[in-house]
């Protein structure tokens, strides 16, 4: 009897299909039932997950949406965020984020990062508004622009909450509204134990097809635990019209349709499932590391909290050259993100420059993302680890 085991030549930075076959028949199903329906668009299926996702989420109220993107536009919408306002967040994320703010008009300002967690950092935004900020009349104002301050938007990176406790205090205390990117990081915890997205004011959520729990295309969620916003965000998501034809307000189409919440319905009852396996794919990546990669810097996982790894990250030295190295022997990998959004071409009338926030500079030069997917084996993370620990030696 061949009891011998193929030797590993590469491995996929994500591995969709291995997914898809454990659930095909479920999805099949739930998309036939869409199909037979003939409802498309909102309705009954898309009322049923967000159920499921209020639930998951700990949140009373859940808003499907056409996109991450769209989620956290509607959420700077229905906080009625506009040309006379600024928002506080990171250059250290998606574009989308500070793209959001921009295209309603409004100005995205900067603060650095936590280098350990690479979100926000609580203390460079009480930096900024003790020395940039002034209040007025019981509303934080930039003292360069003259414009208001209106909200903060921390950013859960890689699958970790942002230290939400002293952002929380410092929203409060300065009278501002907190919009949760949560577009990697739906289940993640902070160390209270608090689910991401429910946190803050308003929580928005992606289901891209490479997030954790991804749609077989776009698709998004907005949650809240205030009745009223949630209310505004239902109207704004159909245009702004309630009822059908009559609008007080001007909103956009960001429906979420029927068979993107077919399949995501289904994935969700996989979801805390797939969380542990990068859990202890993480695990084993941080031992390997640790034994063989002696530089690597492994990602930091807050005290109490619940990293879902939407990325594993390491930061490394000379990235780019490893990256080509690993490209070699086919292994996947990704940089998020290359370019902080200070630095961005069109954010350049913002009038930041190099070296105005060093740390997300500096994280921007020398992280890396390596398959962390629950269906990479062990054989293949130690692949991922011997390639990188070659590279080293050099």
């Amino acid at each position: 009897m061949n009891t011998s085991v193929e030797p590993v030549t590469s491995v996929p930075l994500l591995d969709l299909k291995a997914q898809y076959r454990g659930i095909r028949d479920e999805i099949k199903v739930a998309l036939d039932e869409v199909c037979e329906s003939q409802y498309f668009v909102m309705g009954p299926m898309v009322a049923g997950f967000e159920k499921e996702v209020a639930a998951y989420s700990r949140v009373d109220h859940a808003i499907g949406v056409s996109s991450g993107s769209d989620a956290l536009l509607v959420a700077l919408m229905a906080l009625d965020i506009g040309p006379e306002h600024e928002v506080i967040t990171t250059p250290f994320t998606f574009f989308a984020t500070g793209g959001a703010i921009a295209r309603l008009g409004a100005t995205p300002v900067f603060c650095d990062i936590d280098p350990a967690t690479y979100n926000l950092s609580a203390d460079s935004v009480n930096a900024f508004i003790r020395e940039q900020c002034v209040m007025k009349n019981g509303v934080l104002v930039n003292k360069k622009s003259n414009r208001t301050i209106k909200a903060v938007m921390p950013v859960h990176l890689f699958g970790q909450t942002a230290d939400m406790e002293p952002l929380m205090t410092l929203a409060k205390e300065n009278n501002l509204y907190v919009i949760e990117d949560a577009a990697q990081a739906i289940g993640a915890e902070s160390g209270d134990g608090v689910r991401a997205g429910s946190i803050g004011d308003i929580g928005c959520f992606s289901f891209f097809p490479s997030k954790n729990l991804g749609a077989f295309g776009d698709g998004g969620m907005v949650v809240t635990q205030n009745e009223e916003l949630a209310e505004k965000l239902r109207v704004l998501r159909v245009h702004g019209g309630k009822p059908k034809y009559y609008h007080a307000m001007i909103g956009g189409n960001f429906r979420l349709d029927a068979l993107q919440a077919a399949v995501l319905s289904v994935k969700l009852k996989y979801l805390d499932e797939w969380t542990t396996g990068r859990q202890k794919n993480a695990d084993r990546y941080d031992a390997l590391f640790g034994a063989q990669c002696p530089d690597i810097t492994a990602p930091y996982r807050i005290d109490g909290g619940r990293h879902i790894f939407n990325q594993y990250t390491v930061r490394v030295n000379h990235r780019d050259d490893l990256r080509a190295h690993l490209n070699d022997r086919k292994i996947g990998s990704e940089v998020y993100y290359p370019v902080p959004l200070h630095l961005q071409e069109c954010f350049s009338s913002l009038g930041y420059q190099k070296g105005d926030f060093p740390v997300s500079e500096e994280a921007a030069q020398s992280v890396i993302s390596v398959p962390v997917y629950p269906e990479v084996s062990s054989a293949q993370q130690q692949y991922v680890v011997d390639a990188i620990a070659s590279f080293q030696k050099k």
